[in-house]
């Protein structure tokens, strides 16, 4: 099978990355985002945009609320998918996989590089529930910065997720829409990686 220029290469998560390293240059905005999928208990899909924040040896990492509706969908159903769409480039990564927490050292540094107000505001926001008023939420912001200092620790509530793959496509752009398409599949992330070439 003929893998060869941005195709190239035996671990997925490298080509992810070198993907990644390259819409830093030309997205003009949020070459990190994704629109994570994921079920609610009655299996109605929702979509959302978020921000990656890395991609690991064996897994995809981005940071949320965990009472948001996005945290409790894939822990309910212990999967997500997403997709990232670079304009520019022209390509996309898609994923589905099994979803677990980050809590730990990793969720902390995390959220201690992000900016003040930003770590003001995850302990402020009620993530996805019901708001009286924008002048509400201020208040609250003002009593959190007022209880919780300039240096305030990562809420209990709010940490990472880390989806691990069981299926990665790289697709791009074809000319007459004759697109270039592999996926990666595995059942289990114990297997290896099958790899297959797809019609566009």
């Amino acid at each position: 099978m003929d893998r060869s220029g941005i195709f190239a290469g035996e671990d997925p998560f490298v080509i992810a990355q070198s993907w990644l390293a390259e819409a830093e240059k030309s997205e003009p905005n949020d070459p990190n985002a994704i629109a994570l999928a994921t079920v609610d208990a009655d299996g109605l899909p929702n979509v959302r945009m978020v921000l990656l924040k890395e991609i690991e040896a064996a897994a995809f990492v981005f940071y949320t609320n965990y009472t948001s509706a996005k945290a409790r969908e894939a822990e309910g159903a212990g999967k997500a998918a997403f997709v990232m769409h670079w304009k520019s480039l022209r390509r996309q990564i898609r994923v589905r996989g099994l979803v677990s927490r980050e809590e730990g050292p990793q969720a902390d540094a995390y959220y201690a590089s992000r900016s003040l107000k930003s770590r003001l505001g995850a302990w402020a926001s009620q993530q996805s529930q019901p708001l009286s008023s924008r002048g509400a939420l201020m208040a609250e912001v003002a009593r959190v910065t007022a209880e919780q200092g300039l240096n305030p620790p990562r809420p209990p509530f709010w940490g990472g997720f880390r989806i691990i793959p069981l299926e990665i496509e790289f697709w791009a752009d074809g000319a007459f829409r004759l697109h270039d398409r592999f996926r990666w599949n595995r059942p289990t992330p114990e297997n290896a990686w099958e790899i297959h070439r797809l019609n566009p």
